[in-house]
């Protein structure tokens, strides 16, 4: 008979959108404190045999751990019954002087008992008194040393476990940390495309920190914990086993709080977790879109609908905080109850004859000694359940597939000018979708190549390529007649320059973000990499010029600024190949002016490649390759592929024919009349109207709104 697997009840899409927004609440938090965080582990059994592994390099320090946590118990649980003898020896000279003195024990016994005292003969019976001799006080403070002498070794020992096992805690994160920061640098760029930054930030710092912290409170903890139920539980067994009996009884309802309230929490905490996530949602998008909800008067609105999901959230957070804190007393409840029970009984037993009153004494410390770590061992599920979702996180970053490793025989890099080969090349992200198919092509040195065409042609697939950023499907690419694949990717990379369309700055000065396009610049070097690209005029208005420190974000800069330092980097590292993808979008038209003459200036003898959508700034290009669909189309300079009134011409005329629409309409507003939707409908071929210019690709119209448009 085969066996189903229970089916998951379906999510609906409210649920799904609210665990999507608690894991991200749980990413973007500082800390899990008080909460159910990052879940619970998919294998929990291999993930903490995995995370215990991490320890072996220091198996020698853990065993001494381990002996430094029994010896230090075991004088810890030695105190008590030693303690219980001075109340012993205190007890016992107490009664002893109030008995006549030169008659025996059981003399005194027999006395009592005639005298009716039965419960007094019965306890000093069982405490051996010595009638006549009062508190032996040589015999008292002798004990009370070895008390305070076992608790000072016992302190003492404790520390040394605490700080040996610190020392291993801290050594076996920073191997950790080493071991993933390694891990990221061997990723391919594929992995960085499919996972958020935020994701992995938080498995880098937060999930490592989550390790730490369960590592440092649990396994030392939980050691010293395991060991003082078991050395409690001998003590109390080598008192009285009647006792022992009734403190044994906390056990099954410390396990009716734990079964009963433990789930219920976790899942309030879930809840919890969930209504702050879609708080946090609600925030962020009040505040980003702050201005609109102005526009529109929807301030009002937009406070309601805070308020309720925020009570929804008080509602959840009181109700998880509640079951949480509830265990607690609960615990101290049953170890109340506890007490009582060994108390009376206990009192009963001494006045019996059966114990003596520092045996009930040492049993009452033992019965909370034994309650204790057992709670601790409690509250450690839940933060070893924790923690070992972290590591697991963790170890699905170090398992991810890296890249191909460099050849160990790679040829040096041929010397050369920057002379780039296509031959057949294939390539897809993903299998079943090719994106470039069968693509070839030659740039000499010196050569600049533009690359255009609509969004999702494959342009920055194709410089991606040149940078070996991603392995080719088929053909190869050869740089001064040199298969990429086989050369190393850092003398590939060390000849390239490239600057985004997203300009990213470290966290350091103006100066030291362009030395970082190469380490060995000068000052001289950096400057005129500065002033060729225009930096440097703005810099002298900053504070410190060249040294200013760029804070967060490089918020102390504006987004043009950020993309000239940019290209001052680009500049500085004097590379054989130049990439520019959207180098210039964040500039405004002036800027942009200036710094086609300084790339110009830049490209001079070298290869360059150009993405770009404006195509007005890659008419002069040498090679213009046109992509659809990740083939190339059609190649030429910008004059040819004019003339083909082709995909190019198509491409090029498409960005003025909204501008020639705003003209007409706009001198149709002046007279009066109402134009239609189909007003640049003969501009488009250049008919009925104005002649197309062959030079510029565009009608004279649309050229003149361009251009006032490049002006505005």
């Amino acid at each position: 008979m085969t066996r189903t697997t229970p089916q998951q009840p379906e999510l609906s899409e409210e649920e799904k959108l609210e665990l999507e927004l608690a894991e991200q609440a749980r990413i973007s938090a500082d800390d899990w404190s008080g909460a159910v965080a990052p879940g619970k582990a998919k294998n929990f059994r291999q993930s903490f045999g995995r995370l215990l592994g991490l320890l072996a390099p220091h198996k020698y320090a853990f065993a001494l751990v381990s002996l430094l946590g029994a010896v230090g118990v075991l004088l810890t649980v030695l105190g008590p019954k030693v303690l219980g003898e001075a109340t012993n020896l205190v007890f016992t000279g107490v009664i002893g002087s109030q008995l006549p003195a030169g008659t025996t024990t059981e003399q005194a016994v027999e006395q009592l008992r005639a005298a009716g005292q039965e419960e007094i003969a019965n306890i000093v019976a069982a405490a051996g008194v010595v009638p006549g001799e009062g508190i032996d006080f040589v015999r008292l403070s002798q004990v009370i040393i070895l008390v305070l002498g076992l608790y000072f070794a016992a302190a003492v020992l404790t520390w040394l476990q605490g700080y040996v096992i610190n020392v291993i805690m801290v050594r076996t994160m920073w191997r950790l940390r080493e071991e993933v920061e390694a891990k990221i640098n061997r990723l391919p760029l594929s992995y960085f495309d499919k996972v958020q930054r935020g994701e992995l930030i938080s498995r880098v710092t937060n999930d490592i920190d989550n390790i730490t912290q369960m590592m440092q409170q649990s396994l030392s903890g939980a050691l010293t914990a395991v060991l003082t139920v078991v050395g409690v539980l001998i003590m109390m067994f080598s008192i009285s086993w009647q006792l022992s009996l009734v403190a044994l009884v906390s056990l099954p309802l410390m396990a009716v709080i734990f079964g009963i309230i433990g789930p219920k929490s976790q899942k309030a905490f879930g809840i919890q977790w969930r209504k702050v996530g879609r708080l946090n949602a609600r925030v962020e998008e009040s505040f980003s879109g702050h201005a609109l909800v102005k526009v529109f008067g929807r301030e009002q609105s937009s406070l309601e609908a805070f308020k309720a999901e925020n009570e929804e959230l008080y509602r959840a957070s009181f109700k998880a905080q509640f079951l949480s804190n509830i265990m607690m007393p609960g615990m101290m409840f049953i170890g109340n109850l506890t007490y009582v029970g060994i108390a009376v009984l206990g009192g009963l037993m001494v006045a019996g004859g059966q114990l003596r009153l520092g045996d009930v004494q040492a049993f009452i410390q033992y019965s909370q000694q034994f309650t204790q770590p057992l709670s601790e061992l409690g509250g450690m599920a839940a933060v070893v359940q924790s923690g070992t979702a972290s590591a697991e996180r963790v170890f699905e970053l170090l398992d991810q597939d890296e890249q191909e490793a460099d050849a160990a025989d790679a040829p040096a890099p041929a010397v050369g000018d920057g002379t780039i080969e296509f031959e057949h090349v294939s390539f897809a992200y993903h299998p079943d979708r090719p994106l470039i198919r069968d693509l070839s092509f030659r740039v000499e040195p010196g050569q600049t190549v533009a690359i255009v065409g609509p969004t999702g042609a494959g342009k920055t697939t194709l410089v991606n390529l040149i940078m070996r950023f991603y392995e080719l499907n088929g053909g190869r690419i050869l740089l001064n007649g040199q298969d990429i694949a086989e050369l190393t990717r850092h003398d590939v990379r060390a000849r390239t320059g490239m600057v985004l369309q997203d300009p990213w700055l470290f966290a350091g000065t103006i100066r030291e973000n362009i030395r970082y396009g190469r380490q060995s610049a000068s000052d001289d070097e950096i400057i005129a990499a500065a002033k060729a690209t225009y930096v440097d005029r703005f810099v002298h208005s900053l504070p410190d010029g060249y040294d200013t420190v760029l804070d967060e974000d490089a918020a102390n800069v504006s987004a043009g600024e950020k993309q000239l330092i940019t290209i001052a980097r680009a500049f500085v590292s004097q590379p054989s190949v130049l990439i520019l993808d959207e180098a210039t979008s964040s500039v405004d038209t002036r800027t942009e002016l200036l710094l086609q003459n300084a790339m110009a200036a830049l490209r001079e003898g070298r290869t360059s490649f150009v993405i770009a959508h404006r195509l007005s700034t890659i008419r002069d290009a040498d090679l213009i390759l046109v992509m659809e669909h990740g083939d190339i189309v059609e190649q030429g300079n910008h004059e040819q592929l004019i003339e083909k009134k082709g995909a190019y011409y198509r491409l090029y005329n498409s960005q003025f024919e909204q501008a020639a629409t705003d003209l007409d309409a706009e001198a149709a507003l002046g007279d009066g009349t109402v134009v239609t939707g189909d007003a640049d409908d003969e501009t488009v071929d250049g008919e009925g109207g104005e002649t197309a210019d062959v030079q510029g690709g565009a009608p004279a119209s649309a050229q003149r709104s361009a251009g006032s448009a490049e002006t505005s």
